[in-house]
């Protein structure tokens, strides 16, 4: 999800601080850097609180020479890892965003951080020096990404494995649907409306502008509305700019995904969200080899479910966006 996800794997303090070193008389390192060190069976020398949301902690976790547990990502010598952390995560709640890592990665079309290990309360991925974005590395992504949508995927959602958008739990159906045609009852019953009615119980969404949801969830099969019919892709789910990791050697590698089986064009639509950078290279590229006609109209059907998920969990003025968005999908 947007703005306040869990931070990206190689983003920098904000201050430079660095804490969590393992020397006598030290104050205890914070849980999710001692967390790191126990599954790694290695010291932690240093850690530095990362940046990148407010859902999870984050941390850059130096660790010494390996002295047992989970082989580290380079051996027996010192490494570096990112390390994520939520207490009070649900007990799926990583081993969902690793499977999603995974899921992407076994298409072979964008590149995604190695998962050094993954508990109930933290993941820890591989450390990604950040680097600035260019050119290439959007044209790059953007190819990756119309590769990334050409994958098939076996069903709509991940029916029988947990996915989560934010902390926000997303349901499937419970036996596989891969129908081309079904997208838009899937998209209505198991996103739209599940998220619709929990922004009218938290008082984010007003009368008015949550009848528009609904009238754009019983117009989703006209292909007017919501596009040509086509088969269940493998997505990433969450794409906002932050989940884009652009790293110094050339890399725009993606993170923190809700993979599942989905529609390609609200990837697309959630790079235009909160923008991106580069993205005029990446949809240019992306649609050189990919070409979506008329997807430019649907964007605001393609970015509900997110702007719902944001009324949900912040209020704000996410839920008069969202009946904007519903309004101009309806046309």
């Amino acid at each position: 999800m947007a703005p306040a996800d869990g931070g990206a794997p190689g983003t920098g303090a904000p201050d430079g601080a660095r804490s969590g070193a393992a020397r006598p008389g030290a104050a205890p390192p914070p849980r999710p850097v001692a967390r790191t060190a126990a599954l790694l069976g290695r010291p932690a020398t240093a850690a530095t609180p990362t940046g990148g949301g407010s859902i999870c902690d984050a941390y850059r976790v130096e660790l010494g020479e390996e002295g047992g547990g989970t082989p580290g990502p380079e051996g027996s010598g010192p490494v570096t890892v990112f390390a994520k952390a939520l207490d009070a995560a649900p007990a799926d709640f990583f081993a969902a965003e690793a499977a999603g890592l995974a899921r992407l990665r076994a298409t072979g079309t964008v590149p995604v951080p190695e998962v050094v290990a993954v508990a109930r309360d933290v993941l820890v991925l591989e450390w990604l020096e950040p680097g600035p974005p260019d050119r290439a590395a959007a044209e790059r992504l953007g190819r990756g990404l119309a590769a990334l949508h050409a994958s098939p995927a076996p069903s709509w959602g991940t029916p029988g494995e947990p996915c989560y958008l934010g902390p926000l739990p997303l349901t499937s159906p419970p036996e596989p649907v891969a129908e081309p045609d079904a997208w838009p009852r899937f998209h209505a019953e198991r996103r739209l409306e599940p998220l619709l009615r929990a922004a009218v119980d938290s008082g984010h969404l007003t009368p008015s502008d949550a009848r528009d949801v609904e009238r754009l969830c019983e117009r989703l099969g006209d292909e007017a509305v919501s596009g040509p019919p086509q088969p269940p892709a493998v997505i990433h789910g969450d794409l906002w700019s932050g989940n884009v990791h652009w790293t110094a050697d050339g890399q725009a590698r993606l993170i923190d995904p809700a993979a599942q089986g989905g529609h390609p064009e609200t990837d697309l639509a959630m790079l235009q969200l909160f923008g991106c950078p580069e993205l005029p290279r990446i949809l240019a590229a992306y649609e050189e080899v990919r070409p979506l006609p008329g997807r430019q109209a649907r964007v605001p059907l393609h970015q509900l479910q997110h702007l719902l998920v944001h009324a949900v969990l912040f209020g704000g003025g996410y839920g008069a966006q969202s009946g904007a968005a519903a309004r101009a999908a309806l046309g």
